[in-house]
């Protein structure tokens, strides 16, 4: 199998002095500018969005052709549908044996299409051109008891859906594919920053983390596309953010540490500049009750993880906004309305208000949310950029065309640099502009 790498223009691997191995710019590159675009190595739509995204590109339309045989798969014509057939043939049969009973996890369903792709690979993939899929970080020797038995799951449903029509690996080999999987799998998202599918970009796998990074992955179709947020001139190391950046550092560095085994070493992780900010208190406690802040910031932290929890329950989402309700009584006695962890339980319960049809209770928790969101997270940033046009499209809906237009513009100003202006998310939103 001929695996010589052919490169990418404008970007070199390298190792790392603090890091180990890397990606780096050999020439300038400006705000919004296009470093690179990588296809998956491997994808998979979410089953949640069937019906609403052709499973080949990842195109959102309406009227899309339903596969005649399991009629779960959708596509937008008959040349995406033979596009796809090489992985859907790993799940078509099995849907219609399984009926209702077909329920692989997405991370199985995602290691399916690695190992099909795998066995007819001749040559070096269009996303390999700097490294191979096989040489990506699995971490598998430092994975805790939890998590080997969480893929232990996932490997039995492998072998309980996928069996027909393809031979496994032994159990060694699949706890490091599933591991890979897991460091170095990219969750695609829509504009609004709502799940759509999972895959795996070998390319772009070997950017490091930075709490203050210099580019931004988005995605076109499934089709991943890395983006300047800030100027970089030649040897400037390629920088992304593997987590949501609003959490203080300890927060922050607990998450790497607990999904990627590492932890920061950036400037803001040396400096915590935006800790107090983030950590903020009201400003009638006093410092003698610097126990009860303790105590309430170890409140939160606890709050924010069970939410973690809460939201993969289906039952539990109608009582959430009580939760949340309770939860922001509780704090907002000692933290700040700024502070993140009141921010996050202002987030959750607009999603339940905007799930339940409450559009003015969604707003109403929404616009808490706006100024703290511009202050603390990048400048540009898809969570300050999907909050704008959540909100854009909830005072539309109100017939509030001033603020909706006003939210909208934001948004896309955001997005002309992290999604690009000719991104099929920045055009719809152009034209709805023009026709508000």
């Amino acid at each position: 199998m001929k695996m010589t790498g052919v490169g990418i223009d404008g970007i070199e691997r390298f190792q790392s002095p603090d890091k180990g191995r890397g990606l780096r710019v050999t020439r300038a590159f400006h705000v919004g500018e296009l470093l690179f675009s990588c296809p998956p190595y491997s994808y998979v739509l979410s089953a949640q969005e069937r019906g609403a995204y052709c499973e080949f590109c990842f195109n959102r339309k309406e009227s899309l052709a339903r596969c005649g045989k399991c009629k779960k798969a959708y596509y937008c014509n008959v040349t995406c549908q033979k596009g796809d057939w090489a992985v859907h043939k790993l799940e078509c049969s099995a849907m219609v044996a399984f009926g209702e009973k077909w329920c692989p996890s997405e991370s199985s369903r995602l290691v399916a299409r690695i190992l099909a792709t795998k066995k007819t690979q001749k040559e070096r993939s269009a996303s390999e051109k700097i490294l191979l899929v096989a040489d990506m970080q699995s971490h598998a020797e430092d994975v805790d008891n939890e998590k080997r038995d969480n893929i232990q799951a996932d490997a039995a449903g492998l072998h309980r859906f996928f069996s027909k029509h393809m031979d496994f690996p032994d159990s060694k080999e699949l706890l490091s594919l599933f591991s890979q999987v897991s460091c170095n799998g990219f969750t695609i998202e829509d504009e609004e920053l709502s799940h759509i599918g999972t895959a795996v970009y070998p390319d772009v796998a070997l950017i490091n983390h930075s709490c203050v990074p210099s580019v931004i992955v988005t995605f076109k179709g499934p089709n991943a596309e890395v983006r300047a947020v800030k100027d970089m001139k030649a040897g400037d190391e390629v920088l992304i953010s593997y987590i949501d950046l609003l959490y203080p550092t300890d927060d922050r560095n607990g998450r790497l540490r607990e999904s990627y085994y590492f932890s920061c070493d950036c400037a803001e992780c040396h400096t915590k500049s935006k800790d107090k900010l983030k950590l903020k208190v009201r400003e009638r406690v006093k410092p003698a009750e610097a126990e009860a802040v303790t105590a309430m910031l170890h409140y939160a932290r606890k709050t924010t993880r069970d939410f973690r929890e809460l939201k993969r329950l289906k039952n539990i989402l109608f009582f959430l906004l009580e939760i949340c309700e309770q939860s922001l009584e509780e704090m907002c006695g000692v933290l700040d309305a700024a502070n993140v962890y009141v921010l996050h339980v202002n987030y959750q319960a607009m999603g339940v208000c905007v799930y339940q049809g409450d559009l003015h209770g969604a707003v109403r928790y929404g616009e808490k949310l706006l100024q703290p969101f511009s202050q603390l997270y990048p400048a540009y940033s898809l969570n300050v950029s999907s909050l704008y046009l959540k909100l854009s499209r909830l005072y539309l809906a109100l017939d509030k065309r001033s603020a909706g237009i006003s939210a909208l513009k934001k948004a896309m100003s955001i997005m002309e640099v992290t999604h690009g202006k000719d991104h099929p998310y920045v055009r719809e939103l152009l034209k709805q502009l023009k026709e508000t």
